[in-house]
């Protein structure tokens, strides 16, 4: 289990990059590659891909296969890491812009992504009908919502195993989390009705 690692502004900046954020990506979904295989599934030079890569590993974010060297040939997988970002009191406004670049980048990609999943849906199978989408609020403390976040994040790690642990039959399924007070002040006091805290794409079996 990798350790929480405080972000500081060199990672940030290091995050912060369009054709890093889309190695990173590259590299989680299909595995290791070399800086030359990047580059041909990325539409660029190997040298920009061979530069970024140095920059993400000098700040913790991948790293080499030194097993599957050949000659000049270098293999890059992503490291194993829980960077945490500063929490917005304690950000400077370097940080805020570095910060925000890596927020729009993010919701960026994951907007492309759900759109891709979407195009190849009717290709999928038995997965294209079991993918579970929840809408929902609660209401809770400060140190309940950190509660909440760790729980989440203790999840995910639950099934975040080695390819050698993999069970058969196993793919890889994206996993996104979003969560921020509700607007109107004191709106969060409001009662929720329990049936409709969350929702899903099928039913679930309680009608208003």
């Amino acid at each position: 289990m990798a350790e929480h690692r405080p972000a500081d502004l060199k990672a940030l900046k290091a995050l912060a990059n369009p054709l890093r954020q889309r190695i990173l990506e590259a590299l989680a979904s299909s595995g290791p590659a070399t800086s030359t295989t990047l580059a041909e599934r990325l539409g660029v030079t190997s040298g920009g891909t061979s530069y970024n890569l140095r920059v993400l590993a000098e700040n913790g974010f991948v790293e080499e296969l030194p097993e599957r060297a050949r000659g000049r040939e270098r293999w890059w997988r992503v490291a194993d890491y829980d960077l945490r970002l500063p929490p917005p009191a304690e950000r400077d406004d370097p940080a805020k812009a570095a910060i925000g670049e890596l927020h729009r980048l993010w919701l960026a990609g994951d907007t492309e992504l759900y759109e891709r999943f979407e195009r190849e849906r009717p290709r999928l199978g038995e997965w294209a009908d079991a993918i579970p989408y929840s809408r929902g609020a609660i209401t809770v403390t400060l140190d309940e919502l950190g509660d909440f976040f760790e729980a989440y994040l203790a999840l995910l790690r639950r099934y975040q195993r080695p390819d050698d642990e993999t069970p058969e039959g196993a793919r890889r399924v994206e996993t996104r989390m979003l969560v921020f007070p509700a607007p109107g002040g004191e709106g969060g006091r409001r009662r929720l009705n329990p049936r409709r805290a969350l929702g899903a794409e099928r039913p679930l079996g309680t009608q208003e």
